[in-house]
């Protein structure tokens, strides 16, 4: 494999080939997929290495006190055949990291292979292709946080480390002193705390990121500006916190701190700057001076980082690794945007140009990421498996008394339920609403109310035992969906899901499994899009298609209110999961075909994403969600292109088709005659369980459809497309 080692006398800094490390027990071995240049501390251990020595002497004092002890012990000859042979071999380089867990070592049970970690360590988080990392250095990564971001991981435990220290509280103002990646990542840091932030750096672009980035004010710290800016912000106390994260041999962060603080202020030294603390300044005010240690406790203790032996978390709250882990999770909710502080991603097999560029000059960055030949080779996962649909026995079609009502129970009446599904089904002809289903007495006694149900209960096992129910409506919260189905199908119920049938592969498989146990296939997922009038007339005026299409769809999903349980991720999934089937639906119904592949991208904190959808016949479907659009714009809007010809859809309320030049076909309804289809879904539902005729849509299509939908997470952990295997 491949390594980035430097020769500390000569200064060389190659691309070596070494050996593979083994997997040792108590870690893993991980497949790095980006590692990420730390542009203070690496650049500066490179810029030493190409001094004189008598410029390394200078530089590191310490190890100039441990050559001369050294002496006393052992003699001259002694201690320079020792120095010599130090200096001349290669060291590596690098100390933060994402990669993919290729084997796991003996006693570690947290992890297993294929798994996305973000891994810390100047001895274990190497830019090598392979590493070994013990357990306590490494941190699974979230759902849906992308390689690149996660490889941050141990540069932002550094700097969360040093808020932590801060003891930073609510309202108050802070200082950065450096606004490198440490400092921008602190200031990020600071401003999600509640505390307001303000910059010195001489850099005015990195003073301009920090400001896009949530900082008050940020200014050169030679200039009023910064002096003017804890002025107004404090009222002429001075800040509460200053923060050094600044390099170099310049005395002035600390003098800068001591003029701008307040009594009894606190200075964090993160960086490595000149402290020659001035005594009058510091004494005056009482300034608390603390430091900050690298990425937390634990940092060399080798029984902790090495032995895999943590720290009781009632006597030490915050760990190295759980600082790693807290880091990501900031970053997988968008509350710390790592992105825009990527200046440069470079090949690794192009690292030493890379670091050639950095110290001459020539390349400008903040953060500067390797991305390793397993990018684009393996994927985390690679695969999403679409289940089998497998009937045991074919269901026999029900017998019908002539002239009996289909008879449907409700499980759930929400508001979706009680607005867009049930005002078409209450007084519909053939139509009984025999019961609904509610955790809650009262919400199910309102929908007997308004609808008029026969029966209000809470008891679901004694609606679904009940033989005169034909039809059974999922409408829960998402959680719920796949249990509630599998159960219903197995009680031989024909059942309409809302979206989504399911949150993860084990739901789908088991829902799947149901079919094949009862031998019941009588399920319709509530992808209603495909059944709108509008869109349906649209497919017809386009015609078929000889060649391969492009589709995209363009979701203004807009924000959601912060009580909304749509944003309770850990139990009923995330956004796109819960609703993103509908969109990919409707793209697989216009193309004829359901999907094979997913590729999906997203911007930090996965508020907007890209999802690409690739086809058996080379169409692709790219469908932008994003909720950052303003609130008057459509909704949804859809454009078709194939066979020199191109349909248009504005939001269900316009639609055109072009044939060349010209405008073929257009139709236009008002926004109040918004049609997305619910009436004709449920209307094909009733008529198929009446008949006993096929669903509306094949199950395979919706099982499909729903791996599509969870492919994205896939996609989006892996940094990669994801295949859809089994799929039609």
């Amino acid at each position: 494999m491949k390594q980035v080692v430097q020769n500390y006398k000569s200064g060389e800094l190659t691309l070596l080939d070494v050996p593979v490390p083994g997997c040792k027990p108590g870690g893993v071995l991980v497949r790095t997929l980006y590692s990420l240049i730390s542009t203070g501390t690496e650049l500066m251990k490179v810029s030493e290495a190409g001094m004189s020595m008598l410029g390394k002497a200078r530089s590191r004092p310490d190890q100039v006190a441990k050559v001369v002890q050294s002496v006393a012990v052992n003699g001259v000859p002694a201690t320079y055949r020792k120095v010599m042979g130090k200096l001349d071999s290669y060291t590596p380089l690098g100390y933060s990291l994402c990669g993919v867990v290729e084997e796991v070592g003996a006693g570690i049970d947290d992890v297993k292979v294929g798994d996305l970690v973000a891994c810390a360590g100047n001895e274990h988080a190497l830019h090598a292709e392979v590493n070994w990392v013990p357990k306590n250095l490494y941190a699974p990564v979230p759902d849906g946080l992308a390689p690149r971001h996660a490889a941050f991981g141990t540069v932002g435990s550094i700097a969360l480390q040093g808020v932590r220290q801060g003891e930073s509280r609510l309202g108050e103002v802070a200082l950065v002193v450096g606004l490198g990646l440490i400092g921008q990542l602190v200031a990020q840091l600071l401003t999600a705390s509640g505390v307001r932030v303000i910059g010195a750096d001489p850099d005015p672009a990195r003073c301009e990121l920090a400001e896009r980035l949530g900082a008050a004010a940020c200014g050169d710290p030679s200039s009023p500006a910064v002096e003017n800016a804890v002025a107004e912000l404090t009222d002429g106390h001075g800040v509460d916190q200053v923060y050094l994260a600044a390099g170099g041999g310049s005395n002035q962060p600390v003098e800068l701190a001591a003029r701008l603080s307040r009594d009894r202020g606190r200075v964090v030294d993160i960086g490595k700057c000149r402290l020659d603390l001035p005594w009058n300044a510091y004494y005056e005010k009482e300034l608390d001076v603390r430091f900050s240690r690298s990425y937390g406790p634990g940092r060399y203790d080798p029984e902790y980082e090495l032995e895999g032996r943590d720290y009781p978390i009632g006597h030490v709250r915050w760990t190295e690794r759980r600082n790693l882990a807290c880091f990501l999770d900031l970053v997988a909710r968008g509350r710390v945007d790592v992105e825009p502080l990527v200046s440069h991603v470079a090949e690794f097999e192009d690292a030493v140009e890379a670091y050639r560029r950095l110290q001459e000059g020539e390349l400008k960055a903040v953060a500067v990421l390797f991305r390793y030949p397993a990018h684009t080779a393996e994927t985390v996962p690679p695969e999403v498996g679409v289940p089998a649909v497998r009937r045991a026995a074919a269901a026999p079609a029900p017998v019908r008394a002539a002239g009996r009502p289909v008879r449907l129970a409700f499980l759930g009446a929400g508001n979706y339920a009680t607005s867009m599904l049930l005002p078409h089904l209450a007084g519909r002809e053939g139509v009984e609403l025999s019961a609904v289903v509610t955790t809650t007495a009262l919400s199910a006694a309102n929908a007997q109310r308004k609808f008029g149900f026969a029966e209000a209960t809470t008891d679901l096992d004694a609606v679904l035992g009940d033989a005169s129910v034909d039809a059974v409506f999922v409408v829960t919260r998402h959680s719920s969906h796949a249990e509630l189905t599998r159960k219903a199908l197995l009680a031989g119920k024909a059942v309409f899901v809302e979206k989504p049938l399911a949150l993860t592969e084990e739901e789908l498989a088991g829902v799947l499994a149901a079919v094949e146990e009862s031998g019941n296939d009588r399920l319709q997922v509530g992808f209603n899009r495909r059944f709108a009038p509008l869109l349906v007339e649209a497919g017809k005026r386009f015609g078929p298609r000889s060649g391969p299409a492009s589709l995209r769809c363009l979701i203004n999903a807009g924000r959601l209110d912060p009580g909304s349980w749509y944003l309770r991720q850990s139990t009923e999934g995330s956004r796109f999961a819960g609703e993103g089937g509908h969109f990919i639906d409707t793209a697989s119904r216009l193309l004829g075909a359901d999907p094979v592949s997913v590729y999906a991208r997203a911007t930090p904190g996965n508020e907007d994403l890209q999802v690409v959808l690739g086809y058996p016949d080379g169409s692709t479907a790219t469908l932008s969600y994003v909720t950052s659009g303003p609130s008057g714009f459509p909704k949804e809007t859809l454009d078709l292109v194939a066979d020199g010809r191109a349909l248009r859809l504005d939001d269900f309320v316009r639609a055109s088709v072009y044939d060349g030049r010209r405008r073929t076909w257009v139709s236009s309804r008002l926004p109040k005659a918004r049609d997305k289809g619910q009436e004709a879904e449920l209307a094909a539902f009733v008529r198929a369980v009446r008949t006993g005729g096929p669903m509306p849509v094949p199950l395979e299509s919706q099982a499909t459809t729903t791996a599509a939908t969870l492919a994205v997470a896939a996609s989006l952990a892996a940094g990669a497309p994801v295949t859809l295997t089994g799929a039609r």
